[in-house]
């Protein structure tokens, strides 16, 4: 796993986005969050219970805690009942984006360099649009995926450029939940060491 952080790239945009319905819910919540200081991972409909608007979200740092996901249903749910956009009842699920969580994002991919991922591509890539393996190497364009299972006469890695992602995700190992507890714990320690500090540098009520 790579040492970077989202910290830096609090405006960076997805690779990977809505269409249709999603993304007009996406264009209406995602100016709401980012100033809260948090990032839109996906919006997507669903017809559990009925009708469910889910939203994964997650703060600059990665991090993302049960008190957060209220703080954004609290903020989202006024805007989305001017807006309407659904015109039926639903049931509005704000959740981070778990440790198996898509990735939407040239700096996850960086992130979570040497892990596992599924993915899918929109068009074929090396004969394919299906793959899964561990993430080798990333650079600004895409990604070498060491495939965990080729076929015969596959080369053993390949090249995906960001480019034709249509959907990627990380596969729920041991080493991957080592490292998210790891780097999600780092995180939060460092978010209240911060905040210690800006306890500490202001100026004192008489």
């Amino acid at each position: 796993m790579s040492d970077t952080t989202t910290a830096e790239n609090a405006n960076e945009p997805r690779l990977i986005t809505e269409t249709g319905l999603d993304q007009r819910i996406a264009d209406i919540i995602e100016p709401v969050i980012v100033p809260m200081g948090y990032r839109l991972v996906r919006v997507r409909m669903s017809g559990q219970n009925g009708l469910t608007l889910q939203i994964m979200a997650e703060r600059n740092d990665g991090t993302m805690t049960v008190e957060d996901c209220e703080e954004i249903s609290k903020a989202i749910s006024p805007v989305l009942d001017v807006e309407d956009p659904i015109d039926k009842a639903y049931h509005l699920e704000v959740s981070s984006a778990g440790i198996d969580r898509p990735m939407v994002r040239k700096s996850d991919f960086f992130r979570w360099e040497g892990h596992l991922l599924k993915c899918e591509t929109s068009v074929l890539v090396d004969g394919r649009k299906r793959f899964r393996g561990k993430i080798v190497s990333v650079d600004d364009d895409g990604f070498r995926l060491e495939r965990d299972q080729p076929a015969y006469g596959e080369e053993p890695v390949v090249v995906i450029p960001f480019t034709t992602l249509s959907e990627a995700r990380l596969i729920l190992t041991d080493d991957l939940i080592r490292d998210a507890l790891t780097a999600d714990k780092k995180a939060k320690a460092e978010r209240a060491a911060n905040e210690n500090f800006e306890d500490e540098d202001s100026p004192i009520e008489e």
